[in-house]
């Protein structure tokens, strides 16, 4: 492997915001991103994201790759629940092996994000339907570990809102934004996007940067406490990003020939969802412990994929 990927990996700023953010807490300093602007960035990247994707896919013609393209990014987030399952049911109760295995077959938009900064480093271009397929990852995961719970619920105390949890699946604010931002992007000419080029590209990288740094903030806060559960958590979300990553990035070899496409089909199955699993298992399954899946997708594996991961994923999708 080329080391040099990794360490060019290593001195991107936006990832020494990140470990900025950490040594911040560590220190017990007082920086902190107030609520409301940490909140406007993400939505800022998720509109910027779906909004360039829209562009790039409306310059696309619908063909066979892309429709395979489609299916195997829903089997990936339908597969990855499935095996994960059953290995974190060795160790954990049925309702934190469904919740954290959700998380695991779903996706992570801000991995998503800084992996398209990555692409753009090597002067590579996300192709939009790519954001298309990002967004359809989203519910599958969530469906296959409640349905996994249900199943293998021996209790049967724990009643799941299938009603409830389709419908929060579909209108998670995320999942909209980026799937409208990719609709409008798709309808806007290119003479019109130019008027808002400069807001979606150009500010891009720097909004990225402050929000890995309140990410960085955030995962060092979490760390401390999650030690506490044992060393499986811990090397299920260190391994486990890797595993699915590299696998995933050699699969998908069988499907495009894209490195930019492969790459970012690792990265879906490499990162794990704190937004959007989160919120509809404190809905559906509040016996699921958000002391375990949180800082296991946040603190570790999401740190894992920024850092280690993208290198890795990239070589594999270059040369295999």
């Amino acid at each position: 492997m080329d080391f040099s990927l990794l360490f060019e990996n290593l001195t991107n700023p936006a990832l020494l915001y990140f470990i900025l953010g950490i040594i911040a807490v560590s220190l017990k300093s007082d920086l902190e991103i107030p609520n409301n602007s940490s909140k406007f960035i993400s939505l800022y990247l998720l509109f910027a994201i779906g909004f360039k994707g829209g562009q790039e896919l409306s310059h696309e013609t619908i063909n066979s790759e892309i429709i395979w393209s489609m299916l195997f990014g829903m089997s990936i987030a339908i597969v990855i629940p499935l095996y994960t399952f059953f290995i974190l049911k060795r160790k954990l109760n049925v309702y934190d092996a469904g919740a954290i295995a959700a998380a695991y077959g779903s996706i992570s938009a801000v991995t998503f994000v800084t992996a398209v900064s990555y692409l753009e480093s090597h002067q590579l271009e996300l192709h939009g339907y790519m954001v298309a397929i990002m967004a359809l990852m989203e519910s599958p995961a969530i469906i296959v570990g409640l349905v996994l719970i249900s199943i293998f619920n021996k209790e049967k105390t724990q009643k799941i809102n299938k009603t409830e949890i389709l419908r929060h699946s579909f209108t998670n604010g995320s999942v909209l934004l980026i799937l409208g931002s990719l609709i409008i992007g798709y309808l806007t000419s290119a003479k019109e996007a130019q008027g808002i080029q400069p807001f979606t590209n150009d500010l891009f990288k720097g909004f990225l940067a402050i929000f890995l740094l309140d990410m960085g903030i955030t995962s060092g806060k979490k760390l401390k406490s999650f030690f506490a559960h044992g060393w499986f958590p811990f090397a299920f979300a260190l391994l486990i990003p890797l595993v699915n990553g590299g696998i995933f990035a050699w699969l998908s070899g069988f499907v495009t020939d894209d490195v930019s496409n492969r790459f970012i089909f690792a990265i879906l199955a490499a990162s794990a969802s704190y937004i959007a699993v989160p919120a509809a298992m404190k809905i559906t399954v509040p016996k699921a412990n958000p002391g375990l899946f949180l800082p296991m997708a946040l603190a570790i594996t999401f740190p894992v994929n920024i850092t280690i991961g993208m290198p890795i994923y990239f070589y594999i999708a270059q040369h295999f």
